[in-house]
């Protein structure tokens, strides 16, 4: 048993390492292509695209609530139960229109031919 254990511990470990890696490549791709969209390199096509998230203001949403317990619901400002709550007409659109601020986040893809 002490055996899956260790390669466990191990593959973790390269896990962090693999990740870090990512994230260091993905920052200088996103700032020496950040205007391009797509770019071909030899075999390799990189597409940058934008996408908007929206960063929720605690007290602002909570005070753009009309009742206290859909509050309770999310406890914090979680853009997935909020999209769930709009989807079902519990809220409306209208009331969250100064409870966030847009954020443009690239996204990265690469391709081999």
């Amino acid at each position: 048993m002490d055996q899956p254990i260790a390669r466990y511990y191990e593959l973790k470990e390269i896990q962090k390492q693999l990740e870090e890696e990512l994230n260091e490549l993905r920052s200088k791709l996103i700032e020496a292509y950040s205007e391009a969209g797509s770019v071909e390199e030899g075999e390799y096509k990189l597409q940058i695209s934008y996408q908007e998230r929206r960063e929720y203001n605690d007290d602002r949403l909570y005070n753009a609530l009309p009742d206290p317990s859909l509050w309770r619901l999310m406890s914090k400002a979680d853009t997935g139960k909020i999209s769930s709550l709009l989807k079902l007409n519990v809220i409306q659109e209208k009331i969250l229109a100064d409870t966030f601020e847009p954020k443009k986040v690239p996204v990265l893809r690469v391709q081999k031919r």
